[in-house]
């Protein structure tokens, strides 16, 4: 499969040279804040290897997020089949992670727009979902630009977080393929 592009963005495959700047990333309390726990290097490496497995099993995953003007990796931003069971799996979720000097840039948006055009029109998903804690406004307000909606109904304990843990309840957001393209076609009428 061919690397996706954005004006600042190749959303591609990983590579090895990719380890040591993703656990930089990985290791920084910043960019988990909303996670447990910071990741080991060995934690982070497997994660390599596990988007690599997810690219062959299901055709598309969580890409490297490489910055096109200085080759830079910025972090992951693609798609994902979840690794765990809850009321609403199976499912394809969109997700990212980039590196906190890349925040603040729309980088995150931009690169999620293409993997939600490549999900809905490549892939052909019937639905893209996309979940977090409620405190990290960031990654809410990447979901509120993608056209998501909240489905309250639908918050739910993330079955891979301890009990008791204060980052376990988890916000739910979904966009289905009609009201996508039901976005685009707004979109086309405003032009």
């Amino acid at each position: 499969m061919h690397p996706l592009s954005t004006s600042r963005l190749f959303l591609r495959r990983w590579r090895e040279e990719d380890r040591e700047p993703f656990y930089r990333i990985n290791s920084d309390p910043r960019v988990m804040l909303f996670f447990p726990a910071c990741l080991t290097r060995a934690e982070s490496n497997a994660g390599i290897d596990r988007m690599e497995a997810h690219f062959v099993e299901h055709g598309f995953g969580l890409w490297a997020a490489e910055l096109i003007e200085t080759g830079e990796l910025t972090g992951f931003i693609g798609l994902a089949v979840p690794r765990f069971t809850t009321h609403f799996t199976p499912c394809v979720e969109i997700g990212w992670r980039l590196g906190a000097r890349f925040w603040g840039q729309g980088l995150a948006t931009e690169g999620a727009c293409e993997a939600m055009r490549y999900g809905f029109e490549a892939a052909r998903l019937g639905e893209i979902v996309s979940f977090t804690v409620p405190q990290n406004l960031r990654s809410v307000r990447v979901m509120d630009k993608l056209g998501m909606r909240r489905d309250r109904a639908g918050d739910f304990d993330h079955p891979l977080v301890p009990e008791g843990h204060p980052l376990r309840r988890h916000v739910l957001y979904r966009l289905r393929a009609a009201e996508y393209q039901d976005q685009l076609r707004q979109q086309a009428d405003q032009q």
